[in-house]
Protein backbone atom coordinates (compact mmCIF):
# COMPACT_ATOMS: atom_id res chain seq x y z
CA UNK A 1 0.00 0.00 0.00
CA UNK A 2 1.75 3.16 -1.12
CA UNK A 3 0.96 6.59 0.77
CA UNK A 4 2.36 9.86 0.62
CA UNK A 5 1.71 13.05 1.44
CA UNK A 6 1.42 16.12 -0.89
CA UNK A 7 3.95 18.34 -1.08
CA UNK A 8 1.73 21.59 0.17
CA UNK A 9 0.75 19.25 3.78
CA UNK A 10 4.38 18.99 3.78
CA UNK A 11 5.57 22.79 3.11
CA UNK A 12 2.56 23.66 6.11
CA UNK A 13 3.78 21.60 8.20
CA UNK A 14 8.10 21.27 7.92
CA UNK A 15 8.36 19.17 10.82
CA UNK A 16 5.92 16.29 9.99
CA UNK A 17 7.52 13.06 10.78
CA UNK A 18 5.90 9.80 9.27
CA UNK A 19 5.78 6.19 10.33
CA UNK A 20 3.78 3.29 8.37
CA UNK A 21 3.57 -0.37 9.03
CA UNK A 22 1.82 -2.84 7.04
CA UNK A 23 0.50 -6.37 7.78
CA UNK A 24 -1.48 -9.26 6.79
CA UNK A 25 -3.31 -12.32 8.84
CA UNK A 26 -4.79 -10.20 11.62
CA UNK A 27 -7.52 -11.58 13.48
CA UNK A 28 -9.71 -11.02 16.60
CA UNK A 29 -8.48 -13.73 18.34
CA UNK A 30 -4.87 -12.73 17.97
CA UNK A 31 -3.24 -12.00 21.42
CA UNK A 32 -1.49 -8.74 22.12
CA UNK A 33 -0.18 -6.97 25.47
CA UNK A 34 -1.14 -3.14 25.78
CA UNK A 35 -1.21 -3.07 29.51
CA UNK A 36 2.81 -1.55 29.56
CA UNK A 37 1.54 1.25 26.81
CA UNK A 38 -1.51 1.71 29.37
CA UNK A 39 1.03 2.25 32.11
CA UNK A 40 3.41 4.21 30.36
CA UNK A 41 0.94 6.70 29.53
CA UNK A 42 -0.83 6.91 33.27
CA UNK A 43 2.33 7.73 34.89
CA UNK A 44 2.81 10.60 32.40
CA UNK A 45 -1.00 12.01 32.97
CA UNK A 46 0.13 11.65 36.86
CA UNK A 47 2.51 14.73 35.73
CA UNK A 48 0.31 16.93 34.05
CA UNK A 49 -2.29 16.90 31.37
CA UNK A 50 -2.20 15.37 28.08
CA UNK A 51 -3.10 19.38 27.07
CA UNK A 52 0.79 19.94 28.01
CA UNK A 53 2.12 17.11 26.37
CA UNK A 54 4.54 18.89 23.57
CA UNK A 55 3.45 16.15 21.20
CA UNK A 56 0.03 17.66 21.45
CA UNK A 57 0.75 20.96 21.63
CA UNK A 58 2.09 20.78 18.62
CA UNK A 59 -1.17 18.94 17.20
CA UNK A 60 -3.10 21.63 18.49
CA UNK A 61 -0.74 24.50 17.05
CA UNK A 62 -1.67 22.61 13.65
CA UNK A 63 -5.05 22.50 13.92
CA UNK A 64 -5.28 26.11 14.77
CA UNK A 65 -3.22 26.47 11.51
CA UNK A 66 -5.85 24.66 9.61
CA UNK A 67 -8.60 27.23 10.71
CA UNK A 68 -10.15 24.49 13.35
CA UNK A 69 -10.62 25.34 17.32
CA UNK A 70 -8.16 22.75 18.43
CA UNK A 71 -10.45 22.69 21.72
CA UNK A 72 -13.31 21.12 19.29
CA UNK A 73 -11.25 19.28 17.07
CA UNK A 74 -8.27 17.16 18.75
CA UNK A 75 -6.11 14.75 17.09
CA UNK A 76 -6.66 11.24 17.86
CA UNK A 77 -4.30 10.50 20.57
CA UNK A 78 -5.32 13.76 22.85
CA UNK A 79 -9.17 12.63 22.47
CA UNK A 80 -7.26 9.32 23.50
CA UNK A 81 -5.89 10.61 26.26
CA UNK A 82 -8.21 12.87 27.76
CA UNK A 83 -10.62 9.59 28.27
CA UNK A 84 -7.82 7.89 29.55
CA UNK A 85 -7.24 10.46 32.67
CA UNK A 86 -10.49 10.74 32.99
CA UNK A 87 -12.28 6.99 32.52
CA UNK A 88 -8.97 5.34 33.92
CA UNK A 89 -9.22 3.01 30.83
CA UNK A 90 -9.69 2.50 26.91
CA UNK A 91 -12.53 1.03 25.07
CA UNK A 92 -11.60 -2.46 23.93
CA UNK A 93 -12.67 -3.21 20.28
CA UNK A 94 -9.81 -5.27 18.16
CA UNK A 95 -7.01 -6.48 19.47
CA UNK A 96 -4.85 -4.51 16.36
CA UNK A 97 -7.18 -1.58 17.43
CA UNK A 98 -6.37 -1.88 20.82
CA UNK A 99 -2.79 -2.08 20.63
CA UNK A 100 -2.33 0.88 18.38
CA UNK A 101 -4.64 2.83 21.08
CA UNK A 102 -2.69 2.04 23.47
CA UNK A 103 0.76 2.98 22.01
CA UNK A 104 -1.08 6.16 20.88
CA UNK A 105 -1.39 7.07 23.96
CA UNK A 106 2.05 5.78 25.50
CA UNK A 107 3.72 7.91 23.04
CA UNK A 108 0.98 10.73 22.79
CA UNK A 109 0.99 10.59 18.96
CA UNK A 110 -2.18 9.61 16.75
CA UNK A 111 -2.08 6.80 15.10
CA UNK A 112 -4.36 5.67 11.97
CA UNK A 113 -5.22 1.69 11.08
CA UNK A 114 -6.62 1.27 7.79
CA UNK A 115 -8.29 -1.83 6.39
CA UNK A 116 -6.21 -2.40 3.53
CA UNK A 117 -9.17 -4.06 1.27
CA UNK A 118 -11.35 -1.20 1.51
CA UNK A 119 -8.83 1.32 0.07
CA UNK A 120 -8.86 1.97 -4.09
CA UNK A 121 -5.72 2.50 -5.18
CA UNK A 122 -2.75 4.47 -3.47
CA UNK A 123 -3.12 6.94 -0.88
CA UNK A 124 -2.51 10.60 -0.37
CA UNK A 125 -2.67 13.00 2.49
CA UNK A 126 -4.12 15.97 0.84
CA UNK A 127 -6.14 19.29 0.87
CA UNK A 128 -9.82 18.19 -0.02
CA UNK A 129 -11.43 19.09 -2.78
CA UNK A 130 -14.82 18.91 -1.58
CA UNK A 131 -16.14 16.54 -3.51
CA UNK A 132 -14.46 13.43 -1.90
CA UNK A 133 -17.00 10.72 -0.16
CA UNK A 134 -16.44 10.33 3.86
CA UNK A 135 -18.19 7.94 5.52
CA UNK A 136 -19.02 8.23 9.46
CA UNK A 137 -19.49 5.41 11.88
CA UNK A 138 -22.68 5.30 11.34
CA UNK A 139 -22.69 5.23 7.95
CA UNK A 140 -23.89 8.36 6.76
CA UNK A 141 -21.93 10.06 4.31
CA UNK A 142 -20.10 13.41 4.42
CA UNK A 143 -17.85 16.05 2.02
CA UNK A 144 -14.65 17.14 3.52
CA UNK A 145 -14.78 20.79 3.41
CA UNK A 146 -12.66 22.44 0.32
CA UNK A 147 -8.63 23.03 1.85
CA UNK A 148 -9.34 20.00 5.01
CA UNK A 149 -6.17 17.97 5.18
CA UNK A 150 -7.56 14.26 4.67
CA UNK A 151 -6.46 10.41 3.92
CA UNK A 152 -7.78 10.49 -0.04
CA UNK A 153 -7.78 7.52 -2.16
CA UNK A 154 -7.53 6.95 -6.06
CA UNK A 155 -11.29 6.70 -6.20
CA UNK A 156 -12.07 9.72 -3.76
CA UNK A 157 -13.29 7.93 -0.99
CA UNK A 158 -11.79 9.68 2.53
CA UNK A 159 -10.41 7.68 4.79
CA UNK A 160 -10.03 10.25 7.57
CA UNK A 161 -11.66 14.27 7.90
CA UNK A 162 -9.48 17.12 9.25
CA UNK A 163 -6.28 15.02 9.33
CA UNK A 164 -5.59 13.09 12.63
CA UNK A 165 -9.19 14.25 14.42
CA UNK A 166 -11.31 10.89 12.56
CA UNK A 167 -11.51 8.48 10.83
CA UNK A 168 -13.83 6.54 8.10
CA UNK A 169 -16.80 3.94 9.02
CA UNK A 170 -15.49 2.84 5.63
CA UNK A 171 -12.16 1.82 6.19
CA UNK A 172 -11.85 0.90 9.77
CA UNK A 173 -11.04 -2.80 10.75
CA UNK A 174 -13.42 -4.97 11.37
CA UNK A 175 -14.01 -8.62 12.52
CA UNK A 176 -13.08 -9.66 8.66
CA UNK A 177 -10.19 -7.40 7.91
CA UNK A 178 -7.38 -9.39 7.41
CA UNK A 179 -4.31 -6.83 5.99
CA UNK A 180 -3.89 -3.35 7.97
CA UNK A 181 -2.04 0.05 7.21
CA UNK A 182 -0.69 1.58 10.27
CA UNK A 183 -0.03 5.31 9.92
CA UNK A 184 1.59 7.51 12.37
CA UNK A 185 2.60 11.19 12.13
CA UNK A 186 3.94 13.48 14.42
CA UNK A 187 4.61 17.34 14.46
CA UNK A 188 6.68 18.28 17.59
CA UNK A 189 10.60 18.56 17.52
CA UNK A 190 11.76 15.41 18.55
CA UNK A 191 8.61 13.64 16.24
CA UNK A 192 10.68 11.45 13.72
CA UNK A 193 12.61 9.13 16.63
CA UNK A 194 9.23 9.49 18.28
CA UNK A 195 7.23 7.63 15.62
CA UNK A 196 10.29 5.46 14.66
CA UNK A 197 10.58 3.96 18.24
CA UNK A 198 6.49 3.56 18.32
CA UNK A 199 6.43 1.90 14.83
CA UNK A 200 8.93 -0.23 15.94
CA UNK A 201 6.41 -1.12 19.26
CA UNK A 202 4.02 -1.66 17.41
CA UNK A 203 5.65 -4.32 14.64
CA UNK A 204 7.25 -5.82 17.80
CA UNK A 205 3.78 -6.55 19.51
CA UNK A 206 2.13 -7.85 16.10
CA UNK A 207 5.06 -9.73 15.19
CA UNK A 208 5.34 -11.85 18.70
CA UNK A 209 4.71 -15.38 18.63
Amino acid sequence: MRLQHHPDVRAEHPTLAVGTFETAGISPEMPVDIEKFIARATRRLADGPESEFPEIQAWRRAFAKMGLKPTQYRCASESLLRRLRKEGSLPRIHPVIDLCNAVSVAYAIPIAVLDVAKISGSLEVRHARGDEKYVTFAGTVEHPNPGEVIFADEHGQAHARRWTNRQSGHSAVSATTSDVLIVSEGLHATAAEDVRLLIEAIADELRRP
